[in-house]
Parts: C-alpha cells; sequence; structure tokens
C-alpha cells in the first residue's frame, strides 16, 4: 500500500476538496442547486402537523429520490423473478439488473484515490448484505473463525456504533481475545497517540468509523492504515463507512481498508440492502458464513464445496428488488456535482453551529476539526426526548437518544443527546426553522 495515495484519499473526503466521479452518462460537473435536488425527493414535500416538513434526521435514514422509487417499482411491476438460475426472460431481466446494480456499487466505490491510484474495485468484491449491520458481523464471524485466537487484540475507537462494538466484542469472547478501545479527546476525535500507542504486535483487527453517527467526527483512515501497517503487518482494518458514503466521493481501496461496510437506506436507496466491500484476497481467505442456496459449488451428503466470492457470502434468496433501487441511488449519486455537494453541507454545518451555538445552555457533543453532517448537542435541564416530541409539533424531525453509541454518551457525561444531521437537499431556512422551533420549545420546558 502506498501512503501518499492513501492521505490524498482520506483528505479529500475529510476537507470536501472533492473531484467528481465520472460515469457514463454525465461528462460535465454541473453547479449545484439544492432546490433541484429537492424536487427529486416526494417525501420532502408534505406538512408534518400542520407545517412544513423539516427533516434532519439524516443519519438515521435519508429520503428516496423519484429515480430510486421508479427502479424498486419498475423491478416489481414489470421484471420480478428471481435471479441466477433461471433460463426463463424474467429471471435472465432480474439476474442482468442485479448484477448490473453490482457493476454500479463497484463504481461508485471508485471514487477519486489521489495521484497515482486509479484501481476500480473489482465487481467480484461488492456482497450484498442486509446493511452495515449485517456486513460487519458477517467479517466478525468468518474471519475470526478463521484467523482469531486467544491472546489477539481487537483495537476499536471510543466513538463506535453498537454494530461495530458488539460483533467483535462476542468474537473476543468466543476465541478470548482483548478487545482494545482509542480514547477520544474533549472535541470527539480519536486522541493523539492513542493509535500508536494501541495498536501493535498483539493487534489482529482494528475497526473504526470512517465518519461518527453520534459525533460527526471525520477519523484521518490513511493515518490509522499507515500506523497499523507499520506497528501490526498482519492486522486488518474493518472501516464502518455508513455515515460516510452519503457525503462524498469513496474508495475504500485508496484508503487502504480491508473491509469497507456501509447501508442503502443512509444513501437515498432503499432499506434492507447494504454492502460489504472487501479485497479480493481477503474475501477469498475467508470461509463461508451462511450456507443455503447460491452460495455453493457442489453439495453432497459428504461434502460440500462453496462457490467464489461474492456468491460465498450471498446464501439464499437475496434483495434483489432492494439491491436494484441501491445501485440506481449509487449512479445518482455519482451523477452529482460532488464537490458543489460538500461545499453545501459544508456551510450548512458551519451555519448549523453558529445559529444553534448563540442557544443559552446549549453544548455541542462533537466539535472535532474534521467533521460531516451532524449537529449533536445537549441543553442543561431539558431532557432530549421531552425537546425531540415539542420539534416534531412544528414539523421539524431530529433524532434523540444515544445514537447506538452508548459509549459515546459516557464518555461526555450525558444520558442521550439531540441530533440534527444534515444531507444534500437540507438548507439554511431548514437550519432556521430549526432554531425557531427550539426556541419555541424551550420556552415552554423551562
Amino acid at each position: 500500500m502506498k501512503t501518499e495515495p492513501a492521505r490524498a484519499a482520506s483528505l479529500a473526503f475529510a476537507s470536501a476538496r472533492v473531484a467528481v466521479v465520472e460515469v457514463p452518462m454525465k461528462t460535465e460537473p454541473t453547479t449545484f442547486d439544492v432546490e433541484a435536488i429537492r424536487r427529486e425527493f416526494p417525501a420532502l414535500h408534505q406538512e408534518v402537523n400542520g407545517k412544513p416538513l423539516t427533516y434532519l434526521d439524516n443519519a438515521a435514514s435519508s429520503m428516496k429520490p423519484q429515480v430510486v422509487i421508479d427502479a424498486l417499482v419498475g423491478f416489481y411491476a414489470r421484471d420480478y423473478s428471481n435471479v441466477h438460475r433461471g433460463v426463463h426472460t424474467l429471471s435472465q431481466r432480474a439476474t442482468e439488473a442485479y448484477e448490473a446494480a453490482r457493476r454500479s456499487l463497484a463504481q461508485f466505490l471508485s471514487g477519486p484515490a489521489g495521484k497515482g491510484d486509479t484501481t476500480p474495485a473489482p465487481d467480484d468484491e461488492v456482497v450484498f448484505t442486509r446493511g452495515t449491520t449485517e456486513a460487519l458481523n458477517l467479517v466478525a464471524n468468518a474471519w475470526s473463525a478463521k484467523f482469531l485466537r486467544a491472546g489477539d487484540e481487537v483495537v476499536l475507537s471510543g466513538m463506535e456504533h453498537h454494530s461495530q462494538i458488539v460483533p467483535w466484542q462476542m468474537a473476543c469472547e468466543r476465541h478470548g481475545a482483548k478487545m482494545v478501545v482509542l480514547a477520544l479527546d474533549d472535541r470527539g476525535a480519536i486522541a493523539e497517540g492513542e493509535v500508536a500507542s494501541k495498536v501493535g504486535a498483539r493487534t489482529k483487527v482494528v475497526a473504526v468509523c470512517h465518519t461518527s453517527n453520534a459525533l460527526g467526527t471525520v477519523n484521518d483512515i490513511a493515518h490509522i492504515v499507515a500506523v497499523t501497517r507499520a506497528q501490526a503487518p498482519d492486522a486488518i482494518v474493518v472501516i464502518d463507512g455508513a455515515q460516510a458514503v452519503p457525503h462524498g466521493p469513496i474508495n475504500p481501496r485508496a484508503l487502504g481498508a480491508d473491509f469497507f461496510a456501509f447501508s442503502g437506506h443512509k444513501m437515498f436507496g432503499p432499506t434492507g440492502i447494504g454492502v460489504l466491500w472487501g479485497r479480493r484476497e481477503r474475501l477469498a481467505e475467508m470461509p463461508p458464513w451462511q450456507g443455503g442456496g447460491d452460495m455453493i459449488r457442489s453439495v453432497s451428503f459428504e461434502k460440500t464445496t462453496y462457490a467464489e466470492p461474492p456468491a460465498r457470502f450471498e446464501a439464499g434468496t437475496p434483495a434483489i428488488g432492494e439491491a436494484i433501487g441501491l445501485g440506481a441511488a449509487a449512479r445518482w449519486l455519482m451523477a452529482l456535482d460532488l464537490a458543489g455537494v460538500a461545499r453545501h453541507e459544508d456551510a450548512l454545518l458551519a451555519y448549523g453551529h453558529a445559529q444553534l451555538g448563540a442557544v443559552k445552555g446549549l453544548r455541542f457533543i462533537g466539535s472535532a476539526p474534521l467533521k460531516k453532517a451532524v449537529l449533536g448537542f445537549a441543553i442543561d435541564g431539558v431532557h432530549p426526548h421531552d425537546l425531540g416530541t415539542l420539534l416534531d409539533m412544528e414539523g421539524v424531525a431530529v433524532r434523540v437518544g444515544h445514537h447506538c453509541a452508548e459509549p459515546v454518551m459516557r464518555r461526555f457525561g450525558v444520558p442521550a443527546t439531540t441530533r440534527a444531521s444534515l444531507a444534500l437537499y437540507s438548507t439554511h431556512a431548514e437550519i432556521d426553522r430549526l432554531v425557531l422551533a427550539l426556541d419555541k420549545a424551550l420556552r415552554l420546558l423551562r
């Protein structure tokens, strides 16, 4: 692995100075127009409790553009059949659409990689799963079954989602390995020196998020990978990319990852579908996690032989329509001016910090210098669930709770936060409506 391309890929995402992903349908970037984007999302144009919907819960799940809805409806209305083994026309059409979606995801995962590294993601490095959670469980089960041993160490950061923590915790318990946690500083970033001091000869896994769902922190993946390769060359690097994929170009190979997991529903695609990207050589050395149809070469009562990846990890009838919808979402994203999207989202984040920062008693939970799309906060004397309920009465949708990141809440001494999270269709006017609704709610609660 070359450090410079990985560093370039990491900083391109974090600083939002990104190139436009090239796709056949578009050769020139367009000026980003948020109002034009919003017109593609039917759900945004409704009232909730008699007020215009202000949807600021995108870190939990994003809305869907019409092109994704049409892809789902079109498949079920015209082309529905099971995939891969049918000889009839509908099965062949379904199979082609399903595998075309895989090709689209491979292209999506070949975003700008930095000078000198333009290797595309092969189709066979894209495994369809039910989402980030299943993808991380797949690695934690299949890889650890063969390679994790007593005395080994699994390194995670203190900002991880439960979907990263729990599968590796279970794997450590099964195999007698130890979990090591990278501490966070007061801004919500991995504390300086933590990676270098805690990744070592016993490390077999480094599992971290690209972007924190609770804090918005963007981790320096290139630095984490470089230290891991230097100090634990046999370790794998597993990235939870769920919060990264909606906000910029992604190239996990250039970042230096071994595995990269994400969900469709957070990147404007359907629920119930996601991707585990894995380096071909890593996938090939792993045993299957689940058994059944489509993951085999041959079966007898004496012995079963397994298919090559990705089929080896896709047992049973897949979520065909959802995969097709995710492929449509990936193509839709790749056709956008991603540099314009990043500038828009970063300007919104700065505006949100400024406007919310003026609220008396409000404390941001997460203020790392590299941050994306998340405004998490606590307010003195106000329970987030009460606040979220009152904001909903004003048509403002936010998320309240621990966000499946209880260790983060304990680190910052709060039981829960209120989280307003942004997407490319969010606007300055929505931030203003959030602040007005917040002011109204606080006058009732205080």
